[in-house]
């Protein structure tokens, strides 16, 4: 954090965001002024003016850490965001190009040519670099892995060559290991050597001289035992461990649930040969929850909200083809119950009312489903017994609910049996709704498919329809 910083803990991110918005304003003003013929200002004047504006942004983005930059990046129209950018200090580059989006990430790197993106990403470090090295031109990447020691360049190939929901893509090589033989007080000499630590070190691991992991010695441990002792007296010889090849989600939820803050990867001989930190869990757990809502919304991808018009069409179009496709079923559904509709008008007005409710009753049964997918709570075994809960409480909120709204039609169109009828219709459509609801995501889950993909899109698609049969169905059958 910068002196400038720490004495302004309570500036938000929004307040930065006005702060670069407000500037690039002016700047674009001073602009505007400089290229109109009937200006009122001397040239130098405005220049000089256009100048300031500029170097007053640039000492504001010094101030700012990484993350904060991007942010304010990922929030600017694509002509702000590559202005802002141009005036990043190169040493700055990798971190931000780390910290955005995928998508912004591509805009940033289509503004930058080969020398800049090289001078970038030297600045990284092996794990870093594997991050950044498949959204990278293939020649830069072939350039840069010339440019890397041997080390490093082993290290960047292994990282690259797991795939990136794999623990062995978001380890991380930078650790500090010591030996079981030696005490704590050589230990404490050792890390005092040391010019820093590697972030998020809250353990030393403790390897024999073949580099297998003997344990681990956390550094509470380490400042508040005897110096005299040895380190095998203290560490703690059972740690949480990981393999490369281990799924990175069950990591993350091993990190939750144990209060990781990193923890050692090994080979199957038990060879330490990284570790993961709680930052890329922290970064992983997002991008999860991200990439559900998304999912769940029939979007393809994550989308740059300032991304061009063709971007955002083909992110968007294949679930709104399938949505169409399916509102035009719900359409024909009404069509065949056009007579019935026409006989009692009352039914075109209550008939939102049965598919509405089933929708969001719909969507509130997927999401628990889809979350408790997520956090490894329920299998496909689990099925039957989802549905019975899931049922029970429909039926529940059904005749609740339902007797509600019947109670309300028979008062405003002075029937008890079309209450009677939008009752039934209610609890039916929200039966309907827990069982889509436990089907969907269970069904995708079987064939080894995202549960959240499109799940909002299929329910609310399954409840329209559904909702308007039942209905119109019932009110066919018991009042004409």
């Amino acid at each position: 954090m910068t002196e400038v910083e720490a004495k302004k803990p309570q500036e938000s991110l929004q307040d930065r965001l006005a702060w670069v918005v407000d500037l690039l304003h002016r700047h674009k003003l001073d602009e505007d002024l400089e290229h109109r013929q009937d200006r009122q200002y001397p040239e130098h004047l405005v220049e000089l003016a256009r100048r300031e504006n500029l170097a007053e942004l640039q000492r504001r983005l010094d101030e700012l850490h990484s993350a904060d930059v991007a942010h304010i990046l990922e929030a600017l129209p694509l002509d702000d965001r590559l202005t802002v950018w141009q005036l990043v200090k190169a040493e700055r580059d990798g971190d931000i190009l780390l910290e955005v989006s995928d998508a912004v990430r591509e805009t940033l790197i289509a503004d930058m040519d080969d020398h800049e993106i090289l001078a970038a990403a030297k600045e990284l470090d092996a794990d870093e670099l594997a991050d950044l090295a498949p959204e990278l031109p293939r020649d830069v990447v072939h350039e840069l892995m010339e440019s890397l020691d041997a080390q490093q360049r082993e290290r960047v190939r292994s990282a690259l060559s797991y795939e990136e929901d794999e623990v062995g893509a978001l380890m991380d090589f930078e650790m500090v290991t010591i030996r079981e033989d030696v005490s704590l007080e050589v230990v404490l000499r050792y890390l005092r050597r040391l010019k820093e630590l590697p972030g998020h070190t809250d353990k030393l691991f403790v390897v024999d001289y073949d580099g297998i992991l003997k344990g681990v010695l956390p550094i509470k441990r380490l400042l508040v035992n005897d110096p005299e002792k040895l380190v095998a007296e203290v560490m703690a010889s059972d740690p949480v461990c990981f393999e490369p090849d281990e799924d990175a989600h069950d990591a993350a939820q091993a990190f939750e649930r144990y209060d990781l803050i990193s923890a050692p990867v090994v080979d199957k001989n038990g060879k330490l040969i990284g570790r993961l930190t709680i930052d890329e869990m922290v970064d992983l757990i997002r991008e999860e929850s991200e990439n559900e809502v998304l999912s769940m919304a029939g979007l393809r991808e994550e989308e740059d909200i300032f991304a061009s018009v063709w971007k955002s069409v083909r992110n968007r179009w294949s679930w709104l083809a399938v949505n169409l496709i399916t509102a035009f079923v719900a359409s024909r559904v009404i069509g065949v119950f056009e007579g019935s509709i026409e006989k009692l008008v009352a039914l075109a007005a209550l008939m939102p009312i049965v598919a509405g409710i089933g929708g969001n009753s719909g969507n509130q049964t997927i999401t628990m489903i889809v979350r408790a997918i997520a956090l490894d709570q329920v299998a496909t075994g689990s099925t039957r017994r989802l549905l019975r809960k899931e049922l029970g409480v429909a039926l529940i909120n059904g005749l609740i609910w339902g007797g509600v709204i019947g109670g309300v039609a028979w008062w405003l169109y002075d029937s008890w049996s079309l209450g009677a009828v939008m009752t039934a219709a209610m609890t039916l459509n929200l039966l309907l709704a827990a069982l889509m609801g436990v089907l969907i995501p269970m069904t995708l889950l079987r064939l080894g498919r995202d549960p959240a993909m499109g799940s909002s899109v299929m329910i609310t698609a399954m409840t329209d329809s559904g909702g308007f049969f039942i209905f119109l169905g019932l009110a066919t059958l018991f009042l004409l």
